[in-house]
């Protein structure tokens, strides 16, 4: 499908059961700390299957423009030339991130360890998302920021020339500000250590490790963490493997999960045990799930996800400490939920509010548009599912949120009715292809509008 299709709405209406062998695309969140680590190695670092969407090559872009010479093969590898830690560059332009909150972040994380100062801005729907939540602990190392009131993009930061180690115990359960502090830490002398209370993904303490830094991670009396950095540090370079993204493969799993009859096998997916919440609570529902050649490849859990359809699946509670480990999936489980027999109760959702919209309020929205029983709390969704798939019938709304967008496209496979997305340009942040995939898997999702 060209780039061009993705600028317009997409529908999908009800197909047959799905069948086939695929590989989704490479793991976001990998993806972004292959090519940051890679630029703070000293010399040059291959990586095979990077995810190739928007997000990903705005971080690449970013990165080159701070020094770091960065290219994509012939052969599917990309090669980073990295220049070392503390010697990237002050960039001359504005960086533009465009949608992606994970790299922003990071990034800001990234530069506050530099002696220089660097500008970010992004898309409509980035420029509206808060960078407190970084900027505190990062400002604590000696960083200084200059933004927009609510502390939102297009937002300064100048590094501290000499930052100042620290140990910061996080408010809430965030990879990217752990993320952030740790960037950080890597041209800061002394021991810096992040205390979380709730596991958060651990990519980047894997990922680290793998391009050879000592990360301790320490139990903490309250069962969290305490992981700890001893800068400065050098980073060795290395080969990386980015396995294929779970949040990615939830679309066709959770497809393959609701049509009768299907069988969907994904190889080489990502299965770190703090991201595969979502499959965990689709086998509680009684989906049929199952993990085969598991391995470890570049530091990180890797295996084969086997899915059939099942029948009747039931509602269930989600744990709030689960919440972490599936933060992405729950507009696609909410998806699952709808179709349930049974009432599902999620809850402890706040971070769902700051996402690339308001996901839990648009995921609320779209679900009841398709008629679907639902109660939505300030951190909680409760939906009652009849057993069956829903009506449909709708025009959703995508506030240029992704998975909001494929997530309908995926109720579209099984609802009564034609299910309509206004603006399909978001998927291609994180999974180009995505259309191409499901219909040859035997979905019908096509472009231009029935409404």
């Amino acid at each position: 499908m060209s780039h061009s299709e993705y600028t317009r709405s997409c529908q999908s209406r009800c197909c047959g059961p799905l069948k086939g062998t695929v590989r989704v695309p490479g793991d976001k969140s990998v993806s972004h700390r292959a090519l940051m680590f890679g630029a703070l190695a000293q010399g040059e670092t291959l990586i095979g299957g990077l995810l190739e969407g928007e997000d990903v090559l705005n971080t690449a872009e970013a990165l080159r423009h701070m020094g770091a010479k960065i290219a994509n093969g012939s052969d599917g590898l990309w090669r980073v030339y990295g220049v070392g830690v503390g010697k990237l560059t002050e960039p001359a332009c504005v960086l533009d991130m465009g949608n992606s909150g994970t790299s922003t972040r990071l990034l800001l994380g990234l530069v506050a360890g530099q002696n220089f100062a660097a500008t970010f801005t992004g898309d409509a729907s980035l420029v509206k998302r808060p960078m407190r939540r970084v900027m505190v602990p990062l400002g604590q190392m000696g960083a200084q920021f200059l933004g927009r009131t609510g502390d939102r993009l297009p937002l300064t930061v100048r590094g501290a020339d000499g930052a100042t180690a620290v140990t910061y115990e996080l408010p809430v359960a965030s990879a990217q500000v752990k993320s952030a502090v740790l960037l950080a830490a890597l041209n800061t002398k002394g021991r810096t250590t992040v205390i979380e209370n709730k596991p958060t993904r651990d990519h980047t303490e894997n990922m680290l490790r793998h391009f050879g830094v000592d990360v301790v991670i320490e139990p903490t009396e309250s069962g969290g963490e305490a992981i700890s950095i001893e800068g400065p540090v050098t980073l060795k370079p290395c080969a990386v493997d980015v396995p294929g993204d779970p949040s990615s493969a939830a679309f066709p799993v959770v497809a393959g999960t609701l049509i009768k009859g299907s069988e969907v096998t994904l190889s080489n997916v990502l299965l770190n045990p703090r991201r595969t919440g979502l499959y965990e609570t689709l086998q509680e529902m009684g989906a049929d799930i199952r993990f085969e050649h598991v391995r470890i490849e570049s530091g990180e859990r890797v295996g084969t996800i086997v899915v059939r359809g099942s029948g009747v699946l039931k509602g269930v509670r989600v744990p709030a400490e689960r919440v972490p480990s599936m933060i992405d999936e729950f507009p696609v489980l909410a998806v699952v939920a709808a179709c349930a027999e049974g009432t599902t109760r999620m809850s402890g959702l706040e971070e769902l509010r700051v996402k690339e919209s308001d996901r839990l309020l648009m995921i609320a929205k779209g679900l009841e548009a398709c008629g679907v029983d639902l109660e939505m709390g300030e951190d909680s969704l409760t939906i009652h599912g009849t057993g069956k798939p829903p009506k449909g019938g709708a025009l959703i709304e995508t506030a240029l949120d992704h998975r909001i967008a494929m997530s309908f496209l995926v109720l579209g496979c099984v609802a009564k009715e034609v299910v309509e997305i206004d603006d399909a340009s978001p998927i291609r942040t994180s999974f180009p292809g995505f259309i191409d995939l499901m219909n040859d898997l035997g979905a019908q999702i096509d472009t231009g509008s029935s409404f």
